[in-house]
């Protein structure tokens, strides 16, 4: 069984999942960071390739990108990075995130045995269209048991909404709003909505919300409508202002009150 697959078995509600640029701030420091957020108790972890046009990414997340790129960060060098980390963090998931440019170039099966082989856990490209996704991806991912995550954002139709409930594995990506990412204070009557609406249709994957949750706020509403959220931006921000990756996680923890 997956890891995703066993996590939402133990666990239904209130999972917490953390994104972070591969190679930021420093290009060594992604073992420490995985081995640390593991061990305070963060229940999936999700590895930024860094990409030089992060369309879906706001200013800090761009930001983090262009310095792991200045460091020497590649995707390879972040493969063989979780390689290592899996010897020590051996239950919880790790998904990989990039965008499409720079997995082509290394070789899509090529890539989907590598993760298979290092203990990657599901792969997320917001830039991959759905039709190419079941033309090209799909089969793949049956044949290395390696989901691919899906996005919907509020203008996503619910037709498309149900094609991903049936076509792909792990859990469905919920974009707050129609935006880059980063960080909020609260979520209006249009984000809320949207969330009601998506409950309201049933569907049989479990969903995780991300970007803009950024406080005690967010946090709520993101676990009182999906199963779970996920904070990048914050987290980003953390690693950028404290001296430790013990006390960046320590500091994105206390902000979003779960401390």
């Amino acid at each position: 069984m997956n890891r995703i697959d066993r996590l939402f078995n133990k666990k239904d509600k209130d999972i917490l999942s953390i994104y972070f640029t591969a190679g930021f701030p420093a290009l060594d420091s992604g073992v420490e960071i995985i081995k640390n957020l593991a061990a305070k108790d963060v229940g999936m972890i999700e590895v930024g390739v860094p990409f030089s046009d992060p369309m879906a990414d706001g200013p800090v997340i761009q930001e983090s990108s262009s310095k792991a790129l200045r460091n020497g960060m590649t995707l390879e060098l972040l493969l063989s990075q979780i390689e290592e980390v899996r010897k020590a963090v051996a239950d919880t998931p790790i998904v990989l995130m990039g965008y499409l440019n720079p997995m082509m170039q290394y070789g899509i099966e090529r890539l989907f045995a590598r993760c298979k082989e290092v203990g990657v856990d599901a792969l997320i490209i917001p830039d991959l269209p759905f039709n190419e996704y079941m033309r090209d991806f799909r089969n793949l991912s049956a044949k290395y048991d390696l989901p691919m995550i899906m996005l919907i954002t509020p203008e996503t139709d619910e037709e498309r909404i149900q094609l991903i409930d049936s076509n792909c594995d792990g859990f469905i990506y919920m974009v707050s709003a129609a935006a880059t990412t980063g960080t909020r204070d609260s979520f209006g009557t249009a984000q809320t909505d949207y969330f009601k609406r998506i409950n309201s249709m049933n569907l049989k994957h479990r969903r995780l919300i991300g970007f803009g949750i950024s406080n005690p706020s967010t946090l709520k509403e993101a676990f009182a409508y999906s199963s779970g959220a996920i904070i990048g931006s914050l987290f980003i921000k953390c690693l950028a202002s404290e001296p430790t990756v013990d006390g960046a996680v320590d500091k994105m923890l206390a902000t979003i009150g779960r401390v």
